[in-house]
């Protein structure tokens, strides 16, 4: 019941940003930014990775190789959701006219991403739980966000997308093994992942203890008259 309710919600979200989008079109009789309804997409994926495995785990452990693979796919895909956010970057070219509009419309679907990505990240953080201890399970997930900066780093700057893993894996390992064995050519790698890092791993965990803390906050009854 509350996954239904759940989908139906983030469901709706992403089609007022799509609305958004329509709208633009309409009045602008132009398509620039269109790759926002694409990377919406992509921001959906993990999460449903992450529905189809947590399902699978009530029923099998995490060493299946369908499990593996569930998890593969979800962290792949997982960047994808943050990476929505890099794309306010394209208003340096947008007209005065339309910036206002812009800067919403780019909002709406940044605010999509991490609400897909985080809740994604929720659902598979709580199976890790289970498993294994707080720290571990911490660990485990500041992985998890670190990796997700350092792929946003790779999309944004050096232009490399999930499909690149397959289908040009030499020159992404080329590309990523040239930063960690050449760090000081490379400074602007690591400022940017740790840039998004904290501000990733922060904002998940303010939306996690928000909402622990609604989460025990005790209804309030209603007075008799």
């Amino acid at each position: 019941m509350k996954q239904s309710r759940l989908l139906r919600v983030l469901l709706l979200s992403s089609f007022f940003s799509i609305l958004f989008f329509i709208m633009r079109v309409l009045n602008q009789r132009d398509l620039e930014y269109w790759y926002l309804n694409w990377n919406l997409v992509l921001a959906w994926l993990p999460l449903l990775f992450s529905v189809i495995l947590v399902g699978r785990l009530r029923r099998s452990g995490w060493s299946t190789w369908q499990n593996i693979v569930l998890t593969v796919l979800w962290l792949g895909f997982l960047p994808n959701s943050f990476y929505i956010m890099t794309d306010f970057i394209h208003l340096q070219h947008t007209l005065n006219a339309t910036l206002l509009y812009d800067v919403v419309l780019i909002l709406s679907f940044t605010l999509n991403g991490l609400l897909l990505g985080y809740i994604s990240t929720f659902m598979v953080h709580n199976e890790i739980k289970k498993r294994y201890s707080t720290n571990v399970t911490n660990a485990i997930i500041g992985g998890v966000f670190l990796a997700c900066s350092f792929a946003i780093y790779l999309g944004r700057y050096l232009r490399w997308n999930t499909w690149d893993v397959i289908i040009n894996p030499a020159g992404l390992l080329f590309d990523v093994s040239d930063r960690f064995i050449n760090p000081g050519a490379h400074g602007q790698t690591f400022s940017t992942t740790a840039l998004f890092f904290v501000f990733i791993t922060g904002t998940y965990y303010i939306a996690r203890e928000l909402a622990a803390i609604m989460q025990l906050k005790k209804p309030v009854k209603a007075k008799k008259k």
